[in-house]
């Protein structure tokens, strides 16, 4: 089985993509982001986006239940729909679910959060207990199994459900590391508005070409925060039982057909 997990740029070739997905030969499982489509919204309602930097300078969203609200919206709602119907066009038959649905993905939620709010000018780190973030620690793996069985393409999103039954915020790309071992998944494609990992982050002429996994750690100081999630979430992804793991283009012509080709960055 095949994941592909996309990112949530506005910039991904979303019919290119999906056109690439009728050509599969295997079940796969897609997981996708939204980030960049919130953050629109944020501006053109002119709204605060608030982020928590932990003291290890890592960042993360302020998730009050206001924010979910907005969440939910945008990644269940807009991205997710419009998703599928894009797959549905192209004869993929897509089922949108977010984690809480059938408790597709569980999480441990954060009790709280030691980190420094966007705009305290302190500087100084807090305890934050508003906040409804976790970690996935389950997923209904019966469920997607089924889905598969019956024909059915899962196109997942975050948010995920906690052990109390509360919608949290979770990190997308942890969240494809536990698919990986709940699915026994061997090869997973990760697409976003890159070439792939860079040695400089404003030149993407710098592409790294292969790595090894076990070499992962090193290549942490070429990657920003977000490319560092992915990184950390690779690292887990090959804990758990990953072989080939594909960074690629999602804006060009043909991103899954790119990626395979090694016009990205190979991890194994």
């Amino acid at each position: 089985m095949l994941l592909i997990k996309l990112g949530g740029s506005v910039a991904l070739n979303v019919e290119g993509l999906v056109k690439d997905l009728t050509n599969l030969n295997e079940p796969y499982v897609v997981i996708h982001g939204a980030n960049q489509y919130l953050r629109d919204q944020y501006k053109r309602l002119h709204k605060e986006e608030l982020k928590i930097t932990s003291p290890s300078g890592y960042k993360s969203r302020y998730t009050t239940q206001e924010v979910l609200d907005d969440f939910l919206s945008i990644y269940c709602g807009l991205v997710n729909k419009r998703l599928v119907e894009k797959m549905q066009q192209q004869g993929i038959n897509a089922i949108g679910l977010s984690g809480v649905d059938g408790k597709l993905f569980v999480a441990k939620r954060k009790e709280k959060i030691i980190g420094i709010v966007d705009g305290d000018t302190s500087g100084k780190p807090k305890v934050i207990t508003d906040s409804y973030t976790g970690r996935v620690i389950r997923v209904n793996k019966d469920l997607i199994k089924l889905l598969i069985k019956n024909g059915y393409v899962p196109l997942i999103s975050a948010p995920a459900i906690s052990e109390q039954n509360e919608i949290v915020n979770i990190d997308n790309d942890r969240a494809a590391a536990i698919l990986v071992g709940n699915l026994a998944i061997t090869k997973m494609i990760s697409l976003f508005e890159a070439p792939g990992l860079l040695e400089d982050c404003n030149d993407e002429s710098t592409l790294i070409k292969e790595i090894s996994f076990g070499d992962i750690d090193e290549h942490m100081k070429f990657a920003n925060d977000n490319m560092k999630k992915k990184l950390l979430g690779a690292r887990e992804a090959f804990a758990n039982g990953l072989q080939e793991l594909y960074f690629g283009d999602g804006r060009v012509e043909h991103p899954i057909t790119n990626a395979l080709a090694g016009n990205g960055t190979l991890i194994r």
